[in-house]
C-alpha cells in the first residue's frame, strides 16, 4: 500500500514539491553561509519524494542520552535562518499542494501527508528521515527509558 500511495503522491504533485526541495538544497549550497542547512534540506527532500513508509524525527529521539545543547542552540539559529530564506515558501507550496490534492477524493491521503511536511518545512534542522519502524522503535526505547 505504501508503494501505491508514494506513486500517487508523485503523480499528484510530489514531483513538484521534491523539485522545490532540490532547488532549496542547491540554493543552500550556493549561499555558503547556509551550508549547514543542506543536510536537513536533503533529508526532507527524501521525505517529500517518498512520504509513506518514512518519518521525520528529531535526532534527540534517535540518540539516547543527554540532550545536545550545541545542536539545540545552533539548530535554533539555523532554523531561524531557514525560516526566513526557504521555510516559508516551501511551507506555502506544501499547503497549496495539499489543498489541491484534497479537492480530489483519491488525493486526500496525499494531501494530509503534504500538510505534515508543511509543518516540518518551517523548522527542519535537527530532523532525520527514517523508516516508520525505526521511528517507532526509537519512541518505544525512549518511553522505556523514561519509566525506568
Amino acid at each position: 500500500m505504501r508503494t501505491v500511495l508514494n506513486i500517487l503522491n508523485f503523480v499528484l504533485g510530489g514531483f513538484f514539491t521534491t523539485l522545490a526541495w532540490l532547488l532549496a538544497t542547491v540554493m543552500s549550497v550556493v549561499l555558503i553561509i547556509t551550508l549547514p542547512l543542506t543536510r536537513s534540506c536533503w533529508e526532507i527532500t527524501k521525505l517529500s519524494l517518498v512520504p509513506y513508509g518514512n518519518e521525520a524525527v528529531h535526532v534527540d529521539e534517535l540518540i539516547p542520552g543527554e540532550k545536545n545543547v550545541l545542536l539545540n542552540t545552533g539548530g535554533t539559529l539555523l532554523n531561524l535562518v531557514w525560516l526566513v530564506l526557504f521555510g516559508w515558501w516551501l511551507c506555502v507550496m506544501h499547503i497549496v499542494s495539499g489543498i489541491a490534492q484534497c479537492l480530489t477524493i483519491i488525493g486526500i491521503p496525499v494531501g494530509i501527508a503534504n500538510f505534515k511536511i508543511a509543518a516540518i518545512a518551517l523548522w527542519p534542522v535537527g530532523r532525520r528521515v527514517v523508516s516508520v519502524e525505526t521511528a517507532q522503535a526509537a519512541r518505544e526505547a525512549n518511553a522505556r527509558r523514561r519509566f525506568q
